[in-house]
């Protein structure tokens, strides 16, 4: 944020200027919400730096109806500041649901503002709501602002490896 030593005016400035942002207001996209999950998308795909094919409101419609698919977004306004995907799994070891966390990405302007954190949170408790106590999290092991992300909100790193079967 800063190139050098800040002070303390700055710090001052700074953390006003933070306090007095309203927060994002935080939502579950449900099948009402396909323009709102198409910005949210796009903006994912912008912080990710990634190729996209334009989804269709049919397979947004599809997403948002099924209700093993979550979609958390957060919003100032209309504008998309941050969305979590998840994946709610039924397992067969047990019967249990446990969510598998496929994505986070807050718009690079809005980070290190607390908006990742609210929407994990949120997503947890939802979770939580509906009995599931298990919110699991893949990281690549080269992202080291994610894994501290991760960390730092209480999670525990797991021995695990996955593998990428699809084409080549």
């Amino acid at each position: 944020m800063f190139d050098r030593q800040p002070d303390i005016g700055e710090i001052s400035t700074w953390l006003t200027d933070l306090v007095d942002e309203p927060p994002a207001s935080l939502r579950r996209l449900g099948i009402t919400d396909i323009d709102a999950a198409r910005a949210a998308f796009t903006m994912m795909h912008e912080v990710f730096d990634e190729d996209r094919e334009p989804l269709s409101d049919a397979y947004i419609a599809r997403l948002l109806a099924d209700d093993a698919f979550w979609a958390v977004g957060a919003f100032e306004g209309t504008d998309p500041v941050g969305c979590i995907t998840a994946h709610a799994l039924a397992m067969t070891r047990h019967e249990r649901t446990e969510l598998f966390i496929y994505d986070l990405a807050v718009r690079a302007d809005r980070q290190r503002r607390g908006i990742g954190r609210q929407l994990v949170d949120s997503l947890v408790a939802s979770a939580a709501e509906r009995g599931i106590d298990v919110v699991f999290v893949p990281a690549d092991d080269d992202d080291t602002h994610a894994l501290a992300f991760y960390e730092g909100l209480g999670g525990r790193p797991a021995k695990v490896t996955i593998f990428d079967l699809g084409a080549q």
